[in-house]
């Protein structure tokens, strides 16, 4: 071979080489461009979370206490009066989406005054009883103070007794920064104003009360419905200074179980009687059966009185055999309360 027809080989050669590496490079960037993703990676590219939404929300009757039970739509007097399930829902949302997030539960506690009174607030308002409250309305009294979550000490406002939160964890030794589940916002408060449930916290039961309606109704999750187990008349708490007070509206989780819870005389410390099958959900405020006056002893059934107008003292009335239904059915850190208006 001539040392020309070498040098044309040679410069073949080189060229065919560099057309190769471009063609890769081109191709290399082709792929960038439209998005191609290597296959040993797909598995780990995380899948976006569902949010749940109203519509989501399943109900289905599946009676199991079956006595006294209203209709969803019935008569009171010269009106009709119903369970709100589109309300009661958009609250299941709002618990079925914390549930999903996962995390740790608590629930802000200071069921009289246990874990010290709050301080007072800035712009505090004195409500009808004579009690400083919040911009809210949530008073001083038996609640939680919540601080601004940038730790400048400011207090924002007062938590009610019994409301749900995520804890996000502790940046000091006294404090924690919490996320509201019953209410809006993170702010930060005392270690000592919060029961800790940990991440087993459930809630998958509900006991959804309505203080427009005067009625009461019990949920339970079920795969992937939530089965209505009671349907029953109920009276609410009424605001009647200065010892009445209004049942809050809200989400709260059940923290305590009485058998027999009792109660005082108003105005003084003298037991008045008691009420049976009582679970308490905020303050002092608890779903029970009718309430018996000493010197009787014996429970009394059913009340005539049982879904017409408020009249208790904060807590919800309602047949003596159904509070007892609430009460074995809805048990703590598996199950909240509902209150609607």
């Amino acid at each position: 071979m001539s040392l020309r027809n070498l040098f044309a080989l040679f410069f073949s050669i080189i060229m065919l080489a560099q057309s190769g590496c471009d063609a890769d490079s081109r191709n290399e960037g082709k792929n960038r461009d439209i998005g191609i993703i290597p296959e040993d990676t797909i598995h780990s590219i995380p899948k976006e979370k569902k949010i749940v939404t109203q519509e989501d929300i399943v109900l289905k009757k599946d009676l199991q206490y079956d006595q006294y039970t209203l209709e969803d739509e019935y008569p009171y007097q010269d009106t009709v009066r119903k369970f709100q399930w589109e309300k009661i829902k958009k609250e299941i949302v709002r618990v079925e989406n914390a549930v999903s997030e996962g995390g740790s539960w608590g629930v802000l506690s200071n069921y009289k005054n246990k874990n010290g009174e709050a301080p007072t607030i800035k712009d505090f308002v004195r409500n009808d009883y004579g009690r400083v409250s919040d911009q809210q309305g949530v008073e001083r009294y038996q609640s939680v103070p919540l601080y601004d979550a940038e730790g400048d000490t400011t207090l924002v406002r007062y938590g009610r007794d019994g409301w749900l939160v995520k804890i996000n964890g502790s940046d000091t030794t006294d404090f924690l920064s919490v996320t509201g589940v019953s209410m809006e916002g993170t702010y930060l408060l005392p270690k000592r104003y919060l029961l800790s449930w940990g991440d087993n916290a459930l809630f998958n039961k509900v006991v959804a009360v309505d203080v427009t309606n005067q009625n009461i109704a019990v949920l339970e999750k079920n795969g992937k419905a939530w089965h209505i187990l009671s349907m029953n008349p109920a009276t609410s708490g009424v605001h009647k200074p200065p010892h009445a007070h209004e049942t809050p509206t809200g989400i709260f989780a059940i923290q305590e179980k009485k058998e027999k819870m009792l109660y005082v005389k108003d105005g003084t410390s003298e037991i008045a009687g008691y009420a049976p099958y009582a679970s308490r959900f905020t303050n002092g405020a608890y779903i029970h059966g009718v309430p018996v006056q000493y010197p009787r002893k014996n429970i009394i059934e059913y009340s005539p009185s049982l879904g017409t107008t408020p009249r208790s003292h904060m807590c919800v009335r309602n047949a003596s055999s159904h509070a007892k239904f609430v009460y074995d059915k809805a048990t703590i850190r598996q199950s909240v309360v509902i209150v609607i208006d």
